[in-house]
């Protein structure tokens, strides 16, 4: 850790995605405190961090939706590598892949490879989900079914608050007790694991399903970021090679509801660069990158 910024954590690489920048449920102000207090070599955007699918439907973009964008630039052009790998709510920028926009790299996959050697497959994980593939209305319909369930989930808790209660997370719940769900995940985790497996890599990290993971699945590794909508967990990689998951929001006791953070004193001191404007997407990322932004303006028309 440094001497002027002992708060401030250094990783060789960070994986996050599933930030879902354009929806209401995205956790921005949460996001933007991780990046203040973490540096890497290498920081991976595993795929939705802007939310095509639902600007598309409900045009929704707060200012530090935009600080986000900004942030991630700052640390690319203070020599941070960093990837974008898209997934499916932002898949139309898979058109980019193996394109560099600045300092920022468009890839439909990436091998890292680890301090200690490993070699791990990273990418979305959307290719894996059969409903995706071949539903893809039904992938649209629980798209909109989820963001009501957080809607729900996050009334219930404020009265839960009121009451005296802790924070409860019912799609969590739904997820670790509900079988199709159960069944669904643990499927998920095998596939990605297997096309791992048959390209002889030591492993694979991936996001999509936002559930976070780190587990050996039959000698490969399984690695899941998880998300910032609910969870607000990292996945990162120690100098010696170590993998490890981050939940920030129980490192740094933050508030899930609405995004907030429960002690205004740990606000970060810090104001994010701003940008031009609050209500589009073109500044600071988008505008940096024109072919982003006319991609985006296609997609979204």
């Amino acid at each position: 850790m440094s001497a002027e910024s002992p708060s401030l954590h250094r990783y060789r690489a960070i994986w996050i995605s599933d930030i879902h920048l354009g929806t209401r449920g995205c956790k921005a102000e949460f996001l933007l405190d991780f990046l203040k207090h973490t540096e890497s070599e290498y920081l991976y955007l595993v795929g939705d961090i802007i939310d095509i699918w639902r600007l598309r439907r409900n045009w929704y973009w707060m200012q530090t939706h935009n600080d986000v964008i900004q942030k991630l630039l700052r640390k690319a052009r203070k020599g941070t590598r960093l990837y974008y790998i898209p997934g499916n709510h932002d898949e139309k920028l898979r058109d980019f892949g193996k394109h560099r926009f600045g300092r920022v790299t468009v890839m439909n996959e990436a091998i890292h490879v680890a301090a200690d050697g490993k070699r791990y497959l990273v990418m979305h994980g959307d290719q894996y989900d059969a409903v995706v593939l071949y539903a893809r209305w039904l992938a649209l319909t629980g798209d909109w079914a989820y963001n009501l369930l957080l809607a729900i989930n996050h009334h219930y808790n404020i009265a839960r608050r009121a009451l005296g209660f802790g924070y409860w997370s019912l799609s969590a719940y739904l997820k670790h007790k509900v079988k199709d769900a159960v069944d669904f995940i643990s499927h998920f985790e095998d596939a990605v694991v297997d096309e791992a497996r048959s390209r002889d890599l030591d492993g694979v990290i991936c996001g999509h399903i936002h559930t976070a993971a780190l587990k050996d699945i039959d000698g490969i590794t399984y690695a899941n970021d998880g998300d910032w909508v609910e969870s607000c967990t990292a996945l990162v990689e120690h100098m010696d090679g170590r993998l490890e998951i981050i939940d920030w929001m129980a490192m740094q006791q933050l508030s899930p509801l609405d995004g907030r953070f429960e002690d205004s004193e740990k606000l970060p001191a810090e104001k994010a660069e701003q940008c031009v404007s609050s209500s589009s997407l073109t500044p600071g990322f988008l505008r940096s990158m024109a072919s982003y932004a006319r991609l985006l303006r296609s997609s979204l028309g």
